[in-house]
């Protein structure tokens, strides 16, 4: 295009009319299409222009349907919050509250105070406190309670989650020193006894959440690591991680499921002596993104009391979705939040609805047998066994971005060239959406 044919900014951003973003970003496109066309980067500006803003659309937060079977899914969002937990975030969000109001004293009150004791109170812990996420909390733990002082931790617990949180590294950030004890598969109590010797003031055991050590293997029983870490009169603080409070699931009917064999529940660590606990909110705990510490009372003070602590700590909306979430628990609820309630669904209910979901969309397709997983680095190598919809055609090269430009998108999973539907993380009453979505994609 000639310089002299280039449209001003107001006529480019006329012509892209009523583009469903802030005028804002639609004029800083305009000016940059015309810029690079200017500059012989481009060519159509208006078709430049149009790219941009459909891009930014695309990122901007929007709800999806998760068909992918990954119950936890760290790009889609995590664990979806039960209802009530969602409604109290938003009761939060929209209105004052008492966050930090004693309503019986008539004064400033303290953050997250009935929450707390609603968490220690169904750990089984002497004291809680909530931060922003796991990592905060074990940041927070490390630089209270090992701040300048040799951490003992095992060569095989040393981990990597999702590329950009490292262990070694959060150790340094938070000033505490690590000293590694043993080796990547065999780690034995004299090898912690030894890191003693050598001036260790604090014991951290990590929970390999996101992977698993198999074959010629060796760790100390958590009971002889308590008494070990007690006799000398130093802490131990165990990162669980995943979140699961009780390793017997109580809220489920039944023996725990198999999937969850090997995973450390909060009450049996607690009962094992350790002194501080950390793990995730938005994992198997299956509330908003959120890090909780529990344990002995005098430690968890000292965490609360850090400097560090303020610069970690989470919004009212978020302690009012944990709220409700930890209520669900205390209640014997526990069933009725979403992970919980996809990832004990009968294989034959999920059998059902994919059959009907198949049958009401149209398309050429069948159910076979495959797996769910919990996902977000939680309980690796662990399978829910679930009923798949494979559809026969269109392969994936043209189905999956089809539906993934639907409206909703739906996310789906592909393999060897077919894309595969696990309802096993869709919500039932999404079920008739994914059908005719998934009709009109296999059409068009």
């Amino acid at each position: 295009m000639a310089l002299r044919d280039l449209p001003s900014v107001d006529h480019l951003v006329r012509v892209l009319g009523d583009i469903a973003l802030p005028r804002l970003l639609v004029v800083e496109s305009a000016r940059t299409a015309i810029e690079e066309a200017r500059a012989g980067a481009a060519g159509d500006p208006l078709a430049a222009a149009t790219n941009m803003l459909e891009r930014l659309q695309s990122l901007r937060h929007r709800s999806v349907i998760n068909a992918t079977g990954v119950l936890l899914h760290t790009n889609l969002g995590r664990a979806p919050l039960a209802p009530a937990a969602a409604a109290a975030l938003h009761g939060a969000a929209v209105t004052y509250g008492n966050l930090e109001f004693d309503l019986t004293e008539g004064r400033r009150g303290g953050r997250g105070a009935y929450l707390h004791r609603l968490v220690a109170d169904v750990t089984g812990a002497g004291s809680a406190h909530v931060v922003n996420n796991n990592a905060g909390a074990l940041l927070l733990a490390l630089a209270a309670l090992g701040r300048d002082r040799p951490v003992a931790v095992s060569r095989g617990e040393l981990i990597e989650i999702g590329g950009s949180y490292r262990l070694p590294e959060l150790m340094a950030a938070s000033g505490a020193r690590m000293l590694e004890v043993g080796t990547t598969n065999r780690t034995r109590l004299s090898d912690y006894e030894r890191a003693i010797t050598e001036g260790a003031g604090l014991i951290l055991k990590v929970h390999p959440s996101n992977y698993r050590v198999v074959g010629f293997t060796d760790a100390p029983a958590l009971d002889d690591l308590t008494s070990l870490a007690h006799a000398h009169d130093l802490p131990l603080v165990f990162d669980v991680g995943s979140g699961l409070i009780d390793s017997n699931v109580p809220w489920l009917s039944g023996p725990p499921p198999q999937w969850l064999e090997g995973e450390p529940g909060i009450r049996q660590v607690l009962e094992a002596g350790v002194d501080v606990v950390t793990f995730s909110g938005d994992k198997l705990l299956g509330g908003p993104q959120a890090g909780v510490i529990v344990g002995d009372g005098d430690l968890v003070s000292r965490l609360a009391g850090d400097p560090i602590a303020r610069a970690l700590r989470v919004s009212g909306p978020i302690l009012a979705a944990l709220t409700v979430t930890f209520e669900l628990y205390a209640n014997g609820d526990g069933a009725s939040i979403p992970f919980w309630s996809m990832a004990s669904s009968s294989y034959e209910t999920l059998e059902e609805r994919s059959d009907r979901v198949l049958t009401d969309s149209g398309v050429n397709g069948e159910i076979v047998s495959g797996g769910s997983v919990p996902g977000a680095g939680s309980v690796p190598g662990a399978e829910v066994p679930s009923p798949l919809i494979r559809v026969s055609n269109p392969g994936a090269a043209s189905l999956w971005p089809r539906l993934l430009d639907a409206d909703p998108p739906v996310v789906t999973r592909r393999e060897a060239g077919r894309v595969l539907i696990d309802l096993r993380s869709v919500a039932p009453e999404d079920d008739g959406r994914v059908a005719s979505i998934l009709g009109a994609a296999c059409r068009s």
